[in-house]
Protein backbone atom coordinates (compact mmCIF):
# COMPACT_ATOMS: atom_id res chain seq x y z
CA UNK A 1 0.00 0.00 0.00
CA UNK A 2 1.37 3.36 -1.08
CA UNK A 3 1.46 6.01 1.63
CA UNK A 4 0.72 9.69 0.96
CA UNK A 5 3.19 12.32 1.99
CA UNK A 6 2.50 13.59 5.48
CA UNK A 7 1.86 17.20 4.34
CA UNK A 8 -0.62 16.12 1.66
CA UNK A 9 -2.44 13.79 4.02
CA UNK A 10 -2.79 16.52 6.62
CA UNK A 11 -4.24 18.93 4.04
CA UNK A 12 -7.12 16.60 3.27
CA UNK A 13 -8.51 17.14 6.75
CA UNK A 14 -8.33 20.97 6.72
CA UNK A 15 -11.69 22.89 6.35
CA UNK A 16 -12.50 23.96 2.76
CA UNK A 17 -12.82 27.78 2.51
CA UNK A 18 -16.36 28.90 1.60
CA UNK A 19 -16.55 31.36 -1.32
CA UNK A 20 -18.41 34.59 -0.60
CA UNK A 21 -21.77 34.58 -2.31
CA UNK A 22 -22.03 36.99 -5.24
CA UNK A 23 -24.62 39.63 -4.25
CA UNK A 24 -25.95 41.74 -7.12
CA UNK A 25 -26.78 45.38 -6.49
CA UNK A 26 -30.08 46.36 -8.10
CA UNK A 27 -32.69 49.08 -8.43
CA UNK A 28 -36.29 47.94 -7.99
CA UNK A 29 -39.77 49.34 -8.59
CA UNK A 30 -43.14 48.19 -7.26
CA UNK A 31 -45.83 46.91 -9.58
CA UNK A 32 -48.79 49.25 -9.16
CA UNK A 33 -52.42 49.20 -10.20
CA UNK A 34 -53.05 52.30 -12.28
CA UNK A 35 -55.49 53.70 -14.81
CA UNK A 36 -54.51 52.51 -18.27
CA UNK A 37 -55.90 53.32 -21.70
CA UNK A 38 -55.33 52.34 -25.30
CA UNK A 39 -54.06 55.28 -27.34
CA UNK A 40 -54.95 56.11 -30.94
CA UNK A 41 -53.04 58.97 -32.54
CA UNK A 42 -54.48 61.39 -35.10
CA UNK A 43 -53.88 64.86 -36.51
CA UNK A 44 -56.44 67.64 -36.17
CA UNK A 45 -57.03 71.34 -36.68
CA UNK A 46 -58.33 73.78 -34.08
CA UNK A 47 -61.35 76.01 -34.66
CA UNK A 48 -63.11 78.72 -32.67
CA UNK A 49 -66.18 77.68 -30.77
CA UNK A 50 -67.93 80.51 -32.62
CA UNK A 51 -66.39 82.74 -35.30
CA UNK A 52 -67.70 85.56 -37.46
CA UNK A 53 -66.40 88.32 -39.72
CA UNK A 54 -67.89 91.66 -38.65
CA UNK A 55 -69.20 93.59 -41.68
CA UNK A 56 -71.57 96.47 -42.39
CA UNK A 57 -75.18 96.09 -43.57
CA UNK A 58 -75.38 99.49 -45.28
CA UNK A 59 -73.06 101.94 -47.02
CA UNK A 60 -72.28 104.76 -44.61
CA UNK A 61 -69.44 106.70 -42.99
CA UNK A 62 -67.96 105.49 -39.66
CA UNK A 63 -68.34 108.00 -36.81
CA UNK A 64 -67.35 105.87 -33.77
CA UNK A 65 -65.04 102.89 -33.17
CA UNK A 66 -65.64 101.49 -29.69
CA UNK A 67 -63.20 98.56 -29.48
CA UNK A 68 -59.45 97.88 -29.47
CA UNK A 69 -57.55 95.09 -31.20
CA UNK A 70 -57.78 91.88 -29.19
CA UNK A 71 -60.37 93.24 -26.76
CA UNK A 72 -62.81 90.94 -24.99
CA UNK A 73 -66.39 92.06 -25.68
CA UNK A 74 -69.80 90.97 -24.46
CA UNK A 75 -72.81 89.94 -26.52
CA UNK A 76 -74.71 93.02 -27.72
CA UNK A 77 -71.84 95.42 -27.04
CA UNK A 78 -71.63 98.32 -29.54
CA UNK A 79 -68.48 97.99 -31.65
CA UNK A 80 -68.88 100.49 -34.49
CA UNK A 81 -71.34 103.33 -35.07
CA UNK A 82 -71.99 104.98 -38.43
CA UNK A 83 -73.63 108.28 -39.19
CA UNK A 84 -77.19 107.85 -37.97
CA UNK A 85 -78.65 111.29 -37.10
CA UNK A 86 -81.49 110.92 -39.59
CA UNK A 87 -82.35 107.45 -38.31
CA UNK A 88 -82.37 108.64 -34.67
CA UNK A 89 -84.75 111.45 -35.58
CA UNK A 90 -87.00 109.08 -37.52
CA UNK A 91 -87.11 106.71 -34.54
CA UNK A 92 -87.98 109.54 -32.14
CA UNK A 93 -90.81 110.66 -34.44
CA UNK A 94 -92.13 107.12 -34.75
CA UNK A 95 -92.11 106.66 -30.98
CA UNK A 96 -93.99 109.94 -30.51
CA UNK A 97 -96.70 108.85 -32.96
CA UNK A 98 -96.84 105.47 -31.23
CA UNK A 99 -97.37 107.11 -27.84
CA UNK A 100 -100.19 109.30 -29.20
CA UNK A 101 -101.98 106.40 -30.89
CA UNK A 102 -101.66 104.18 -27.82
CA UNK A 103 -103.32 106.92 -25.77
CA UNK A 104 -106.10 107.26 -28.37
CA UNK A 105 -106.68 103.52 -28.32
CA UNK A 106 -106.88 103.37 -24.52
CA UNK A 107 -109.36 106.29 -24.54
CA UNK A 108 -111.52 104.57 -27.16
CA UNK A 109 -111.60 101.35 -25.11
CA UNK A 110 -112.72 103.28 -22.04
CA UNK A 111 -115.52 104.98 -24.02
CA UNK A 112 -116.58 101.63 -25.41
CA UNK A 113 -116.77 100.19 -21.91
CA UNK A 114 -119.10 103.06 -20.96
CA UNK A 115 -120.98 102.53 -24.23
CA UNK A 116 -120.17 106.03 -25.45
CA UNK A 117 -118.58 104.89 -28.71
CA UNK A 118 -118.95 102.14 -31.28
CA UNK A 119 -116.80 99.03 -31.43
CA UNK A 120 -115.79 99.89 -35.00
CA UNK A 121 -114.09 103.06 -33.81
CA UNK A 122 -112.09 101.06 -31.23
CA UNK A 123 -110.95 98.73 -33.98
CA UNK A 124 -109.85 101.70 -36.08
CA UNK A 125 -107.79 102.98 -33.15
CA UNK A 126 -106.27 99.52 -32.69
CA UNK A 127 -105.29 99.32 -36.36
CA UNK A 128 -103.69 102.78 -36.13
CA UNK A 129 -101.78 101.62 -33.05
CA UNK A 130 -100.48 98.53 -34.84
CA UNK A 131 -99.36 100.70 -37.77
CA UNK A 132 -97.47 103.01 -35.40
CA UNK A 133 -95.75 100.02 -33.77
CA UNK A 134 -94.63 98.74 -37.18
CA UNK A 135 -93.31 102.18 -38.15
CA UNK A 136 -91.42 102.32 -34.85
CA UNK A 137 -89.88 98.87 -35.45
CA UNK A 138 -88.86 99.86 -38.98
CA UNK A 139 -87.15 103.02 -37.75
CA UNK A 140 -85.38 101.03 -35.02
CA UNK A 141 -84.15 98.48 -37.59
CA UNK A 142 -82.76 101.23 -39.86
CA UNK A 143 -80.94 102.69 -36.87
CA UNK A 144 -79.64 99.24 -35.85
CA UNK A 145 -78.16 98.79 -39.35
CA UNK A 146 -75.84 101.70 -38.53
CA UNK A 147 -74.86 100.33 -35.11
CA UNK A 148 -72.70 97.22 -35.35
CA UNK A 149 -72.91 95.11 -32.19
CA UNK A 150 -71.22 91.89 -31.07
CA UNK A 151 -73.48 88.91 -31.91
CA UNK A 152 -71.90 86.87 -29.06
CA UNK A 153 -69.25 87.25 -26.37
CA UNK A 154 -65.68 86.77 -27.53
CA UNK A 155 -62.45 88.43 -28.60
CA UNK A 156 -62.26 90.87 -31.50
CA UNK A 157 -59.39 90.62 -33.96
CA UNK A 158 -57.48 93.32 -35.82
CA UNK A 159 -59.31 96.50 -36.76
CA UNK A 160 -59.45 97.14 -40.52
CA UNK A 161 -61.14 100.56 -40.56
CA UNK A 162 -60.52 104.08 -39.28
CA UNK A 163 -62.77 106.95 -38.24
CA UNK A 164 -64.31 108.56 -41.29
CA UNK A 165 -64.02 105.44 -43.43
CA UNK A 166 -66.98 104.86 -45.71
CA UNK A 167 -67.88 101.21 -45.44
CA UNK A 168 -70.08 99.21 -47.76
CA UNK A 169 -71.98 95.96 -47.24
CA UNK A 170 -69.50 93.07 -47.05
CA UNK A 171 -66.48 95.20 -46.11
CA UNK A 172 -64.38 93.44 -43.46
CA UNK A 173 -64.32 95.52 -40.28
CA UNK A 174 -62.84 92.96 -37.86
CA UNK A 175 -63.35 89.40 -36.66
CA UNK A 176 -64.96 88.04 -33.52
CA UNK A 177 -64.06 84.65 -32.02
CA UNK A 178 -65.26 82.71 -29.01
CA UNK A 179 -62.14 80.80 -27.93
CA UNK A 180 -63.38 78.95 -24.86
CA UNK A 181 -63.86 76.13 -25.46
CA UNK A 182 -61.84 75.50 -28.63
CA UNK A 183 -63.05 72.99 -31.21
CA UNK A 184 -60.64 70.36 -32.52
CA UNK A 185 -61.63 68.45 -35.65
CA UNK A 186 -59.64 65.32 -36.58
CA UNK A 187 -60.05 62.17 -38.64
CA UNK A 188 -59.50 58.56 -37.58
CA UNK A 189 -59.81 55.29 -39.52
CA UNK A 190 -63.36 53.97 -39.68
CA UNK A 191 -62.10 50.79 -37.96
CA UNK A 192 -62.27 52.74 -34.67
CA UNK A 193 -65.88 53.81 -35.26
CA UNK A 194 -67.28 51.68 -32.43
CA UNK A 195 -64.95 53.21 -29.83
CA UNK A 196 -65.06 56.86 -30.98
CA UNK A 197 -68.06 58.07 -29.00
CA UNK A 198 -69.06 61.38 -27.37
CA UNK A 199 -67.44 61.74 -23.97
CA UNK A 200 -64.24 59.88 -24.89
CA UNK A 201 -61.20 61.62 -23.37
CA UNK A 202 -58.47 63.04 -25.61
CA UNK A 203 -55.05 64.64 -25.04
CA UNK A 204 -53.78 67.11 -27.64
CA UNK A 205 -50.39 68.74 -28.19
CA UNK A 206 -49.02 71.24 -30.68
CA UNK A 207 -45.51 72.32 -31.67
CA UNK A 208 -46.60 75.91 -31.12
CA UNK A 209 -46.84 75.18 -27.36
CA UNK A 210 -44.42 72.27 -26.89
CA UNK A 211 -44.47 72.27 -23.09
CA UNK A 212 -48.22 71.87 -22.69
CA UNK A 213 -50.83 69.16 -22.98
CA UNK A 214 -54.47 70.02 -23.55
CA UNK A 215 -57.18 67.67 -22.34
CA UNK A 216 -60.72 67.52 -23.63
CA UNK A 217 -63.38 65.09 -24.77
CA UNK A 218 -65.14 64.16 -27.97
CA UNK A 219 -68.31 66.17 -28.43
CA UNK A 220 -69.68 64.77 -31.67
CA UNK A 221 -68.86 62.39 -34.52
CA UNK A 222 -69.66 62.83 -38.20
CA UNK A 223 -72.58 60.84 -39.55
CA UNK A 224 -70.68 59.88 -42.71
CA UNK A 225 -67.50 57.93 -43.48
CA UNK A 226 -65.27 59.38 -46.20
CA UNK A 227 -65.64 57.09 -49.21
CA UNK A 228 -62.08 57.70 -50.43
CA UNK A 229 -60.01 57.53 -47.23
CA UNK A 230 -62.44 55.33 -45.24
CA UNK A 231 -61.99 57.66 -42.28
CA UNK A 232 -64.45 59.50 -40.07
CA UNK A 233 -64.28 63.01 -38.65
CA UNK A 234 -64.73 63.62 -34.93
CA UNK A 235 -64.95 66.91 -33.04
CA UNK A 236 -63.54 67.42 -29.55
CA UNK A 237 -63.97 70.36 -27.19
CA UNK A 238 -60.96 71.59 -25.20
CA UNK A 239 -61.15 74.08 -22.34
CA UNK A 240 -59.19 77.20 -23.26
CA UNK A 241 -59.78 79.66 -20.44
CA UNK A 242 -56.39 81.36 -20.91
CA UNK A 243 -56.90 81.57 -24.70
CA UNK A 244 -53.52 79.92 -25.33
CA UNK A 245 -54.92 77.90 -28.24
CA UNK A 246 -55.79 79.78 -31.42
CA UNK A 247 -57.89 78.71 -34.41
CA UNK A 248 -55.96 77.07 -37.23
CA UNK A 249 -53.34 75.20 -35.17
CA UNK A 250 -52.22 71.76 -36.29
CA UNK A 251 -52.50 69.46 -33.27
CA UNK A 252 -51.57 65.87 -32.50
CA UNK A 253 -54.44 64.05 -30.82
CA UNK A 254 -54.18 61.04 -28.53
CA UNK A 255 -57.51 59.27 -28.09
CA UNK A 256 -57.68 57.57 -24.69
CA UNK A 257 -60.00 54.67 -25.44
CA UNK A 258 -60.87 51.58 -23.41
CA UNK A 259 -60.00 53.05 -19.97
CA UNK A 260 -59.34 50.38 -17.32
CA UNK A 261 -57.40 49.51 -14.15
CA UNK A 262 -54.27 47.45 -14.79
CA UNK A 263 -51.00 46.34 -13.15
CA UNK A 264 -48.21 48.55 -14.52
CA UNK A 265 -44.40 48.29 -14.25
CA UNK A 266 -41.50 50.28 -15.76
CA UNK A 267 -40.54 49.09 -19.22
CA UNK A 268 -36.90 48.61 -18.10
CA UNK A 269 -37.97 45.68 -15.91
CA UNK A 270 -38.81 43.45 -18.90
CA UNK A 271 -36.27 40.79 -19.91
CA UNK A 272 -37.31 39.53 -23.37
CA UNK A 273 -36.30 36.01 -24.36
CA UNK A 274 -37.45 35.27 -27.88
CA UNK A 275 -41.18 35.95 -27.96
CA UNK A 276 -41.54 35.63 -24.18
CA UNK A 277 -41.09 38.27 -21.49
CA UNK A 278 -39.69 37.80 -18.00
CA UNK A 279 -39.09 39.95 -14.92
CA UNK A 280 -37.00 39.44 -11.80
CA UNK A 281 -39.19 39.60 -8.71
CA UNK A 282 -37.39 40.38 -5.44
CA UNK A 283 -38.52 38.39 -2.39
CA UNK A 284 -36.52 38.29 0.85
CA UNK A 285 -33.43 39.81 -0.84
CA UNK A 286 -33.51 37.13 -3.54
CA UNK A 287 -34.37 37.66 -7.21
CA UNK A 288 -36.60 35.07 -8.90
CA UNK A 289 -37.16 35.07 -12.63
CA UNK A 290 -40.83 34.94 -13.59
CA UNK A 291 -42.61 34.96 -16.94
CA UNK A 292 -45.25 37.66 -17.44
CA UNK A 293 -47.86 38.41 -20.07
CA UNK A 294 -47.71 41.97 -21.37
CA UNK A 295 -50.44 44.17 -22.79
CA UNK A 296 -50.42 47.72 -24.11
CA UNK A 297 -47.57 50.15 -23.58
CA UNK A 298 -47.18 53.84 -22.91
CA UNK A 299 -44.00 55.91 -22.65
CA UNK A 300 -41.79 54.23 -20.03
CA UNK A 301 -44.40 51.77 -18.76
CA UNK A 302 -46.03 48.50 -19.77
CA UNK A 303 -49.31 46.85 -18.82
CA UNK A 304 -49.04 43.40 -17.21
CA UNK A 305 -51.93 41.06 -17.98
CA UNK A 306 -50.69 38.10 -15.95
CA UNK A 307 -47.81 36.74 -13.86
CA UNK A 308 -47.44 39.67 -11.47
CA UNK A 309 -49.46 41.07 -8.59
CA UNK A 310 -49.88 44.61 -7.35
CA UNK A 311 -47.18 45.57 -4.85
CA UNK A 312 -44.54 43.01 -5.92
CA UNK A 313 -41.12 44.54 -6.53
CA UNK A 314 -39.34 43.97 -9.83
CA UNK A 315 -35.74 44.72 -10.80
CA UNK A 316 -35.49 47.68 -13.19
CA UNK A 317 -31.68 47.99 -13.31
CA UNK A 318 -29.10 45.25 -12.84
CA UNK A 319 -30.87 42.49 -14.78
CA UNK A 320 -28.07 41.90 -17.28
CA UNK A 321 -25.89 39.91 -14.85
CA UNK A 322 -28.69 38.67 -12.63
CA UNK A 323 -29.48 34.95 -12.30
CA UNK A 324 -32.61 33.21 -11.07
CA UNK A 325 -32.40 32.73 -7.29
CA UNK A 326 -29.44 35.08 -6.83
CA UNK A 327 -29.11 37.22 -3.72
CA UNK A 328 -29.51 40.96 -4.33
CA UNK A 329 -28.90 44.20 -2.51
CA UNK A 330 -31.46 46.93 -3.17
CA UNK A 331 -29.72 50.30 -3.47
CA UNK A 332 -32.67 52.38 -4.70
CA UNK A 333 -36.42 52.07 -5.22
CA UNK A 334 -37.78 53.70 -8.34
CA UNK A 335 -41.05 55.62 -8.08
CA UNK A 336 -43.62 55.79 -10.87
CA UNK A 337 -42.56 58.26 -13.53
CA UNK A 338 -39.07 58.63 -12.10
CA UNK A 339 -36.23 58.43 -14.63
CA UNK A 340 -33.73 55.63 -14.01
CA UNK A 341 -30.87 57.98 -14.90
CA UNK A 342 -31.63 60.18 -11.90
CA UNK A 343 -31.36 57.19 -9.58
CA UNK A 344 -28.11 56.08 -11.18
CA UNK A 345 -26.55 59.45 -10.49
CA UNK A 346 -27.37 59.22 -6.80
CA UNK A 347 -26.84 55.50 -6.21
CA UNK A 348 -23.80 53.28 -5.98
CA UNK A 349 -22.72 51.90 -9.35
CA UNK A 350 -24.76 48.81 -10.16
CA UNK A 351 -22.53 45.78 -10.54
Amino acid sequence: MRLLPVALAASLFLPVPVLAENVQKVIVAPAITDRFVDQVEALGTSFSNESVVITANVAERVTEILFEDGQTVEEGQLLVAMRRDEQKAALAAAEAVLTERRTAYERARELERRQFTATAQVEERLAALREAEANRDGAAARLADREIRAPFSGIVGLRNISLGTRVSPGDRITTLDDLDPIKLDFTVPAAYLSSITPGLEIVATTTALPEREFRGEIHSVSTQVDRVTRSITARALIGNADHALKPGLLMTVQLLKNPRRAVVIPEEALVPVGTRNFVFVVEDDTAFRREVQTGARRPGEVEILGGLRDGERVVTHGTMRLRDGQKVKIIEEQRQGQAIGVLMDDATTVQ
